[in-house]
């Protein structure tokens, strides 16, 4: 199972990218360790924390947070956010 659905963009989220931090939404099933692993696997970048929240709308979103420096904006250049 890909926990990873797609990255969450909002004025936000981009604005968390300056404290090397990304959204994504994930699968309602994903615990934090899944969603680590997946984001490892994917970009190739070590995580610091992963924090989860399920929206109002019953989406479920996870902030990741990078050890490496400008990792976010790293991976958000590769996704096209940037």
């Amino acid at each position: 199972m890909n926990a990873i659905r797609y990255p969450f963009i909002t004025e936000k989220a981009m604005m968390l990218m300056d404290e090397n931090k990304l959204q994504f939404v994930v699968d309602t099933r994903a615990n934090k360790t899944q969603v680590e692993n997946d984001v490892v696997k994917m970009y190739g970048f070590t995580v610091k924390s992963v924090c989860t929240m399920t929206t109002m709308k019953g989406l479920k979103k996870a902030l990741v947070t990078f050890n490496e420096p400008d990792a976010a904006h790293e991976i958000a250049t590769r996704i096209g956010l940037v």
